[in-house]
């Protein structure tokens, strides 16, 4: 009798579900077809079967973050349509990255990756400044910097991709292979998982807290650039030469970009506590209580752990493809198994024993570190299977 009223509210649910969306979000799925079907059209012929899965599966996504987080919509049309411009000024090749004004200055990858940088840098001041002065007007400003910077940082990568065809149509590879690049995709991510809760929560006094690591990961990216010449696009290795990385990558770094987001959460904990514990009231009392920041703390973790145990999964698949096995302990992935070991000990804490407060706060920052030392510390001081990775 329970299995069939579950049942029934099911569908009912369901129904609700279809009948509750609007034109607009019609629209926006038709949109999303069209943009689908138009990067199908064109560039099938440079795709496998696993990626045309993908291209498939990539716009269904879309449809439905669509439908429930509208802000997304516009962010998505801004790239698309900022991509599909700088694109088009590519007439002769990369020599026009030089040569056209747009290119050179707005959109081309490395001038849109810039744009980027500096905005997540004024975001982060902006989002204190807001904090500090308790201004609603500067949030909503940091905030706007904060969407315009993801938006430029997701062109740049979107452009990136064409201009490694561009160099060579042996070359061309989605770019998310070596640590430039995939510093920009940690950067977007977090600011996206930001502007998330950022909606969910309604309040952007944390913002300032969280872009804090984005710019950290930004000052790393530019010394990378100018210091190492990374922004140079590379050939990629033949172990990277897979449809696995198209996966396995984003997946990693949704992990990482939520480990980040608890971590900074973790710090805003702390201050928060640290003026209710000495009655101060003050600026740190604007903040969100205790327990929303312990609740969004645990949501961040859990999804990052979600993303994180599938990143690992895909990454044994494509170790078994690669080189024949599907672990070797090599220190890139023994430093994984590290990252996730600490955080299903994290869950495990928080779900049987009810572990709250100041010491997972405090094991969310340890974390942090322990992530970003298999993240770059892998690769400045191991070296492995993983050694095309290296600083």
């Amino acid at each position: 009798m329970n299995s069939t009223h579950a049942a029934l509210q099911h569908e009912l649910d369901q129904h609700s579900f279809w009948k509750g969306l609007s034109s607009f979000d019609w629209l926006w799925a038709i949109i999303v077809v069209l943009g689908t079907g138009y990067a199908y059209t064109r560039y099938a012929s440079l795709m496998d079967g696993y990626e045309k899965g993908i291209l498939v599966s990539t716009g269904a996504s879309l449809i439905a973050l669509g439908w429930n987080w509208k802000g997304i919509r516009a962010l998505s049309l801004a790239v698309f349509l900022l991509s599909i411009f700088a694109i088009s000024r590519y007439v002769h090749g990369l020599a026009d990255a030089e040569a056209d004004f747009f290119l050179r200055f707005l959109v081309s990858s490395q001038s849109a990756i810039m744009w980027m940088s500096a905005l997540y840098v004024l975001a982060t001041v902006t989002y204190f400044i807001a904090f500090f002065a308790r201004s609603e007007f500067s949030g909503k400003v940091a905030s706007v910097m904060t969407w315009s910077a993801t938006a430029m940082g997701l062109v740049g990568l979107m452009v990136r991709w064409r201009e490694t065809y561009l160099v060579g149509l042996d070359v061309g590879h989605i770019p998310v292979s070596n640590l430039y690049e995939v510093f920009i995709l940690f950067s977007i991510i977090t600011a996206l998982l930001y502007l998330f809760y950022e909606r969910r929560y309604q309040t952007r006094v944390l913002g300032g807290f969280v872009l804090l690591v984005i710019s950290a990961a930004v000052a790393f990216l530019l010394w990378y650039a100018f210091d190492r010449d990374a922004a140079g696009i590379q050939p990629l290795v033949p172990a990277l030469q897979s449809y696995w990385m198209k996966i396995h990558v984003p997946a990693n770094f949704i992990g990482y970009g939520a480990f980040a987001l608890a971590a900074m959460v973790a710090v805003a904990y702390f201050v928060r506590e640290n003026a209710e514990h000495k009655a101060s009231g003050g600026i740190a009392m604007t903040l969100p209580t205790l327990d929303i920041l312990d609740d969004l703390m645990y949501k961040s973790i859990a999804l990052g752990f979600a993303f994180f145990t599938l990143a690992t999964i895909l990454g044994a698949l494509w170790a078994a493809e690669a080189w024949g096995g599907y672990w070797s302990w090599d220190p890139k992935e023994t430093w994984a198994l590290i990252v996730w070991l600490n955080y299903a000990a994290w869950l495990h804490m928080r779900l049987t024993k009810g572990w709250r407060g100041k010491p997972m706060a405090a094991w969310a920052i340890v974390g942090l570190f322990v992530t970003l030392f298999a993240f770059l510390g892998v690769n400045m001081f191991l070296s492995g299977l993983h050694s095309y990775g290296e600083l």
